[in-house]
């Protein structure tokens, strides 16, 4: 599977993380939680700016969870739209042309689901496949691309998109006064994302990006056993209550540097051979462990770090955005290796091995046998 292009959009609400932590603190929390512990978590996120889809004094007018999720319905369609609109700009392409759509999102309900919207408002075509993925949350985009290369492995001829949507912000509780609504109101942030992607002989029909894209070639899962409350949302009347275990580093240190070793041994490859990251920015904490676990440095997944700082966690739009960061600021050399692995609700991991184009690109090592495969 040939990645076409890759394209973030965020809302155009841009806030500095102290400004976000004022407005959390007094017009939401409203006192309930001394605002100095507020703003040292808001400081440990790692964050320095964020994007909102509604002006920051909206939240505190927002009466209920029908409120908040009509907001998520509304802006998640537009912004949705606009990621997917100008990633197949990009290559010369039109909603038309688009034969799948898979569309993740895991911070609002809406049936029709997004993509249904999303394919009204653009003009995709009546017969587009709808594939909507709700609840993976975080993972969702590795997961997504995974399901991209899932279907076009059997539909050579087609171009298929990946859409990301996730309003984190519209989630936030205000009655809720636990360590991990402090977390989360200090780290999510608003944003989509879109991968434009075709099957091996439509690929070689589309006008190239300016940009050299990377191919897709193979993808593992990975649920974790008894981690069920790692991650996730309670539902209630309130709307959605974030689940955020502080063990959260711990699991991703015990079991996700032996799943990419086995995962690339499987492919004729070492950790060695792999050239780049693309990680998702699940925090400060998560991403030191995980550095812990690849046995890399700071500087290997220093794309994710700054998308961290600049835009926060957008959930599952996060490692596109990272993605599309990597090819436009640190081209991969031609040939080269790379992974792709984000976490999410389960709890659960999602590896896709990724190859540069240009010199040795798909020749020599194996790697690809058994692409789409689930393990």
């Amino acid at each position: 599977m040939q990645i076409l292009s890759v394209r973030g959009a965020l809302p155009d609400h841009r806030h500095r993380q102290e400004d976000v932590t004022r407005v959390f603190a007094e017009q939401m929390l409203q006192g309930q939680v001394d605002r100095r512990v507020v703003e040292r978590f808001h400081r440990n996120a790692g964050v320095e700016t964020r994007h909102t889809a509604l002006p920051l004094e909206r939240y505190a007018e927002l009466r209920d969870f029908g409120e908040s999720n009509d907001a998520f319905v509304e802006h998640g369609t537009l912004l949705g739209a606009r990621a997917v609109v100008d990633a197949l700009k990009a290559v010369d392409l039109t909603p038309a042309d688009v034969d799948v759509v898979v569309c993740a999102t895991v911070t609002g309900l809406a049936v029709p689901t997004l993509d249904a919207r999303i394919a009204q408002l653009t003009g995709m075509r009546d017969d587009v496949v709808r594939v909507p993925l709700v609840g993976l949350g975080c993972v969702a985009g590795a997961a997504g691309v995974a399901r991209l290369l899932d279907h076009l492995v059997g539909h050579p001829d087609a171009v298929a998109v990946l859409i990301c949507v996730e309003l984190c912000s519209l989630t936030l509780q205000r009655d809720d006064t636990s360590v991990a609504n402090l977390v989360a109101s200090g780290l999510f942030g608003d944003g989509a994302a879109a991968v434009v992607a075709a099957g091996e002989r439509r690929a070689a029909q589309v006008a190239a990006a300016p940009t050299p894209q990377p191919e897709v070639l193979a993808a593992r899962s990975r649920l974790y056993p008894d981690s069920e409350r790692t991650m996730g949302w309670d539902v209630g009347a309130g709307g959605l209550k974030i689940v955020l275990d502080a063990g959260v580093p711990e699991v991703v240190r015990r079991y996700v540097g032996d799943d990419v070793r086995r995962f690339l041994a499987d492919h004729g490859l070492t950790s060695d051979d792999v050239g780049w990251y693309v990680a998702h920015p699940g925090g400060p904490k998560v991403l030191e462990a995980l550095q812990d676990a690849l046995g890399v440095d700071r500087e290997a997944l220093g794309v994710t770090w700054d998308s961290l700082r600049d835009v926060g966690n957008l959930s599952s739009a996060s490692v596109l955005h990272v993605l599309a960061d990597t090819l436009a600021t640190r081209p991969p050399a031609p040939g080269s290796y790379g992974l792709m692995l984000a976490m999410g609700p389960g709890f659960c991991s999602e590896l896709v091995l990724l190859q540069a184009p240009g010199a040795g690109s798909g020749a020599g090592s194996g790697a690809g046998s058994g692409a789409g495969e689930v393990a």
